[in-house]
Parts: C-alpha cells; sequence; structure tokens
C-alpha cells in the first residue's frame, strides 16, 4: 500500500536542503498510539509548507531514559552515535514531540558537543501559526460553537513545563485548536504541574496500582469537567490515557497536534463502513 502524499516524510538523504530536522523519537518508532501524534505532525508541517526531514533508520534512542536510570555507558554511546549522525548531515535546528527527547537533545548532546536549536514540536506550530503558514481561528468559528473539541484542559509535561519552562506555546496553539476558547485549567499548571509517573525512566517500572501517579493527576483532569485532555508527551499520553480508564471515564486523550489537526480538517476521510452482506433470498 502506498503512502498518502500528506504523510510522506522525506530523509535527509532524500532532501539534504532541509532547514528543520523532525525527531521522531522511540515512541513514534514503535508505539502505534505515538505514531498518530507522529502522523499529525507531518500532515501538519507539509501543511504549512515547512522544509523538513528525518533521520530515518539513522535515528537511534536519544539515550534519555537510559541516563535517568543511571546507564552513563549506554546514555553516552547513544548520545556518541547520535551527534556523530546529526553533524554529518549539518543539522541546526530539530523539532521534537517529546519533551524527553528535546531535554535530551538541547541540553545533555551539549555537554558532549552537540550544539543544536532544539524546539519542542508546539513552539513550531505556534510559530507557524503567527506566521501566517498555519490559519489562526476565525472569531466566526468560536461564536459559533463548531469548534468540536469540546471543554479542554491542558496537562503541562513535566520536562517540558518544569524542566524547560514551556508551557505558553502549547496554550497559544490549542487556542487555535479549541477555537479560541478558555482552558479549563487545573489547579496545578504550568510550572507547578505534576508529573504523569513516567518521567525519569519511571515510564518502565512497575507501580502500586493503588499508588499510581497518572490514576491521581488524570482524577484533576477529570475534575474540571473536561472532555478532552491535551497534552504534548507520548509518555503523558499513555499514562494520561490509563489514568482517565482507571476513573472510568470516557474523555479523550490527545496530544496538541492532533487537535490541531482535526480542527484544521487535515483528518483523511473516514474509510467507508464494509457492506453488509447480502441476505439470501427466501425460497
Amino acid at each position: 500500500m502506498s503512502t498518502p502524499a500528506e504523510l510522506t516524510a522525506p530523509t535527509v538523504k532524500e532532501n539534504p536542503s532541509f532547514e528543520i530536522l523532525y525527531w521522531v523519537g522511540c515512541a513514534a518508532s514503535y508505539d502505534r498510539r505515538a505514531q498518530r501524534v507522529a502522523r499529525a505532525m507531518v500532515r501538519l508541517l507539509r501543511h504549512a509548507g515547512v522544509n523538513f526531514a528525518i533521520l530515518g533508520k539513522e535515528e537511534k534512542c536519544t539515550g534519555d531514559s537510559a541516563r535517568r536510570l543511571g546507564d552513563e555507558f549506554l546514555f553516552q554511546e547513544l548520545a556518541t552515535a547520535n551527534i556523530e549522525t546529526l553533524n554529518k548531515y549539518h543539522v541546526k535546528r530539530i523539532v521534537a514531540h517529546c519533551p524527553h527527547c528535546v531535554n535530551a537533545l538541547l541540553k545533555d548532546y551539549a555537554q558532549f558537543g552537540g550544539h543544536y536549536e532544539v524546539v519542542h514540536h508546539t513552539q513550531l506550530l505556534a510559530e507557524l501559526i503567527r506566521a501566517g503558514k498555519l490559519p489562526a481561528v476565525a472569531a466566526a468559528d468560536v461564536n459559533s460553537g463548531n469548534a468540536g473539541a469540546g471543554d479542554v484542559t491542558y496537562h503541562d509535561p513535566c520536562y517540558l513545563a518544569r524542566v524547560n519552562g514551556i508551557h505558553e506555546a502549547p496554550r497559544e496553539v490549542l487556542a487555535t485548536a479549541i477555537g479560541g476558547r478558555s482552558l479549563c485549567e487545573m489547579k496545578r499548571n504550568r510550572a507547578n504541574t505534576s508529573c504523569c509517573g513516567a518521567g525519569g525512566g519511571r515510564m518502565w517500572m512497575e507501580e502500586d496500582p493503588k499508588q499510581r501517579v497518572s490514576t491521581q493527576r488524570a482524577g484533576e483532569a477529570l475534575a474540571t469537567g473536561a472532555k478532552t485532555v491535551a497534552t504534548g508527551c507520548p509518555f503523558c499520553l499513555t499514562m494520561m490515557s490509563d489514568g482517565v480508564a482507571a476513573n472510568g471515564a470516557e474523555a479523550r486523550v490527545l496530544d496538541i497536534a492532533e487537535l490541531l489537526v482535526e480542527r484544521l480538517g487535515l483528518n483523511p476521510p473516514a474509510a467507508p463502513a464494509p457492506s453488509a452482506p447480502a441476505t439470501p433470498a427466501s425460497s
């Protein structure tokens, strides 16, 4: 089956004159749910006319989780290999939708000679909206009640908001994604956000079901009355989805890029329902 044109992501070899490298990350490489975020991001980049490329099979894990869990040797092995690849293709600017990748590429890699401009995908999307390359919301849409996202709250990923101080760009993009309406803010937000329970390598550890941080944090999100929980991290996406289910709720959990794609009508048309089997003629 051929890949739709709007989902085509050229590699650095196919597009050596790229201006920004899209760092896909481990989650979007292997997890089906996170792959939907990467597809949404590619749709938005192509819709905005961004000259981008990916490393493809040459991209390795950043090593963030390995370092946070104490495996410094593995981290340095991965970082050294990635820096060599990034330098080979003369990468200057990187966008990633995972705050853990952003943190590693921006802060950890600089310790080993890897110096790049690294932005979270919400920062780039906000920049594209400001530049008019992605449409902002029309006032008529705000008043028409057709925003379509329902009441939305935003869970600040801790590696984005607490560690790197990025909390306004996501809200700027959400303002477009939800038709200019106000967010249902949780009490703990921005720099005072609560971790979803996955950061620092805990994504890979077992937790006592009665004490899961994700269940508590999802409870805070649901207490706002929101029908949609937005976030900007594949780890948070998994943990908040599990937390919403553990609370017995049916709220949607979506990445901001997915909400924006939905808002801009860039989702592919739904596949036609299979036709019902023919009813045998009565004899």
